[in-house]
């Protein structure tokens, strides 16, 4: 019988921890580009400016988004994240380009597949995996955006269903092997995108692995729709959830605390990707990769995760540092609640 993806990711991740690469955003701001390298081919006619759209980019300069992802698989990195942070009908509405979703994700999907298979290839000893990324939107779906009108809502449950279902089929149809909800600030959008991965994998009879990554925004300690870690979990735990972690807005050293109460609580796997420390005055990541390295040690050595890597500002030199701690420690066991439960009683 073939063994599935998630099987393999199973039995790998009892043995170590494996190593997700790092920021898109920060690699994409080391190339040149200009505004025609976001139509090139594709959107040349398009009325509205598109500079900045990095999604884009692997249709228009697949080149670039490959040559990414090479470079962290080049240190260790087993996971690659598509370029797909903003590619739903609701975020690219802002661009005016709804129709072009399927399209960014599925080209997003096959320039991560094409390394990671380049790389399986280099290194048959450690195979490379392909995550699908669903970024959180721009809109929020228990919030008002407006103090004179509670009520108001930018987006409906139904609408960011809809939207992330379609950006899901597209990214299982490119060819990745999980899909990771990412930097989730609202968890009823989060709920939104578990709810349509879970009625596609049905749907498609579908063993995808999906993972749950929120972003806690402040020293609150809380994310932007005001959970704590704890109450995130609560809410999600009913989702099928290969893994839960926690990614973007903090560095490592004021992220613990965090990973820690998922750590106390979560019966999945936990993953964590934090920033290089915070943006300075003018937006730039300054922590060092081995700065950066120091500070994550405490969430390996003290057996918090099974997944580690890097968010905003993290390069191919600090997830070099990262997956040299990696082979340092053992990944954190899988808990069994009830039985602990018992065993107190």
């Amino acid at each position: 019988m073939t063994r599935s993806v998630a099987d393999e990711l199973r039995r790998t991740l009892q043995d170590r921890i494996m190593v997700l690469d790092g920021a898109m955003g920060t690699s994409i701001q080391g190339y040149p580009l200009e505004e025609a390298d976001f139509r090139k081919r594709h959107f040349e006619d398009h009325p509205s400016p598109l500079k900045g759209n990095n999604d884009l980019l692997s249709l228009t300069r697949p080149d670039i988004i490959e040559e990414i992802h090479d470079s962290f698989f080049e240190i260790g990195a087993d996971f690659a994240c598509t370029n797909a942070f903003s590619a739903t009908t609701v975020a690219q509405a802002d661009y005016h380009l709804e129709h072009a979703v399927y399209d960014i994700n599925y080209a997003a999907a096959q320039c991560a597949r094409r390394s990671a298979d380049k790389w399986s290839m280099k290194t048959p000893e450690q195979k490379r995996y392909v995550i699908g990324c669903l970024g959180p939107t721009n809109r929020t779906a228990s919030m008002s955006p407006d103090v004179n009108d509670p009520g108001k809502r930018l987006v409906s449950f139904d609408d960011l269903v809809q939207a992330y279902k379609e950006a899901s089929i597209a990214l299982i149809d490119g060819g990745v092997d999980l899909i990771m909800v990412e930097t989730v600030f609202d968890t009823l959008n989060a709920k939104a995108a578990v709810f349509a991965v879970l009625e596609l994998k049905q749907e498609r009879g579908l063993d995808i692995p999906l993972m749950v990554s929120g972003t806690i925004t402040d020293a609150s300690g809380r994310t932007l729709s005001g959970q704590t870690p704890e109450a995130f979990w609560v809410s999600l735990e009913h989702g099928e959830l290969f893994s839960i972690g926690l990614n973007c807005a903090l560095g490592a050293k004021d992220m613990l605390p965090h990973i820690k109460a998922l750590d106390k609580h979560a019966t999945c796997l936990i993953s964590a990707h934090p920033n290089a420390g915070l943006p300075n005055e003018f937006g730039e990541y300054d922590q060092s990769a081995e700065q950066m390295a120091e500070q994550v040690r405490p969430f390996l050595s003290e057996g918090h995760v099974n997944i580690i890597g890097g968010c905003c500002g993290t390069t191919p030199q600090h997830i070099a540092q990262l997956r040299k701690l990696a082979d340092e420690y053992s990944p954190r066991p899988l808990r069994d609640l009830a039985a602990e439960v018992a065993d107190e009683a």
